[in-house]
């Protein structure tokens, strides 16, 4: 009896390491090709509005994302979700006016098509690093929450840290076969040698579908870049 309870336990401990070696496997297939898509030309969609995730920073990073959404087709990224650090007001506030004045050009509720969230931040300026464990933590789950209320078509961010939870996130959700957003990276102007660390990061793990930089020695320093000038 004692040698065939032997076998049977072998024989579940294989079964088990079997299945756990083919999850594994089929995870890194799911995680490979998500990077091997997002690496590619996006595919043309039909001329239907999608809905669009934008990500403001503190200063200079939210003037850079209006100017951008200025030369936009409004009408082609709605409804559109607006999301700055739970710290940054301003950045709001200005997406908020940003809004109205559509409204104002248009003659209707565009602001009504439009949210205003807030998010924690992984880490403050000048925050420890063993404290910043914890509320990396907890704005990777703040992210997740976000991510499955807008479920976004489209994600557009320009070099804040607050894009990296959410672009994380919007990545995980393409390797399960939730949700295939597509993700637009669109470097800071200040940023003429090298990329930002959330730039480099998106670029390495090939994250982002698009990234753009406005520098011409930037695209040769990182090929699968793409260069379009200066927005600003």
């Amino acid at each position: 009896m004692e040698k065939g309870n032997g076998c049977c336990s072998i024989m579940a401990s294989s079964a088990t390491i079997t299945f756990f070696l083919v999850g594994i496997t089929l995870v890194m297939c799911r995680v490979l090709y998500a990077m091997y898509r997002s690496s590619k030309p996006l595919r043309k969609r039909a001329p239907q509005p999608v809905s669009t995730l934008i990500v403001l920073g503190s200063g200079g990073h939210t003037a850079e994302m209006l100017n951008l959404l200025s030369v936009l087709q409004k009408d082609r990224f709605s409804p559109r979700t607006y999301i700055a650090a739970a710290t940054d007001n301003m950045s709001l506030q200005k997406a908020r006016l940003f809004e109205n004045s559509l409204a104002d050009e248009n003659g209707v509720g565009a602001v009504k098509t439009a949210q205003f969230m807030q998010i924690y931040r992984s880490r403050e300026v000048g925050q420890s690093y063993a404290t910043s464990v914890w509320t990396t933590l907890l704005a990777i789950v703040h992210a997740l929450q976000l991510m499955i209320k807008i479920r976004p078509q489209v994600i557009l961010c320009n070099g804040p840290g607050t894009c990296i939870p959410l672009c994380a996130i919007a990545f995980l959700f393409k390797v399960l076969g939730i949700r295939w957003s597509s993700i637009f990276y669109v470097e800071s102007i200040a940023r003429v040698k090298r990329l930002s660390l959330s730039g480099l990061l998106l670029y390495k793990l090939r994250i982002a579908d698009e990234l753009f930089v406005q520098w011409p020695q930037l695209q040769r320093k990182y090929p699968r870049a793409h260069y379009v000038g200066c927005l600003m």
